[in-house]
């Protein structure tokens, strides 16, 4: 399979991109969706919420942290993930600027 040329798109498309791969999996919007329930920071809880193996979630929340979309902070043997609120905004604002396009009115096919 080949590599995708990001260099090709805008900085806008390619991060449109990002947020919609680490959104394409229901494990990582259950734990975006417990953060946001519990309004708290979290640490090891997520095994027991979300129900997969602990080396799963990790891989997944390393997901969400390497985009910005959570943030954690090392408590003891712990780290603890909360939403990082501001990286939330800037991605609402771009995904929603993107999703709220309309189709003209013209017929197509």
């Amino acid at each position: 399979m080949g590599l995708s040329k990001t260099e090709i798109f805008t900085e806008e498309q390619n991060e449109i991109s990002q947020y919609a791969k680490v959104l394409g999996n229901p494990a990582r919007v259950a734990i975006l969706q417990h953060l946001f329930k519990i309004n708290t920071c979290i640490c090891g809880d997520l095994v027991s919420e979300i129900g997969l193996a602990q080396p799963t979630i990790s891989q997944h929340l390393k997901e969400l942290k390497n985009l910005g979309l959570i943030k954690g902070n090392v408590e003891g043997t712990s780290v603890c993930y909360c939403i990082d609120a501001e990286k939330w905004t800037e991605m609402k604002l771009l995904m929603t600027q993107f999703l709220n396009q309309d189709i003209s009115a013209k017929e197509c096919c």
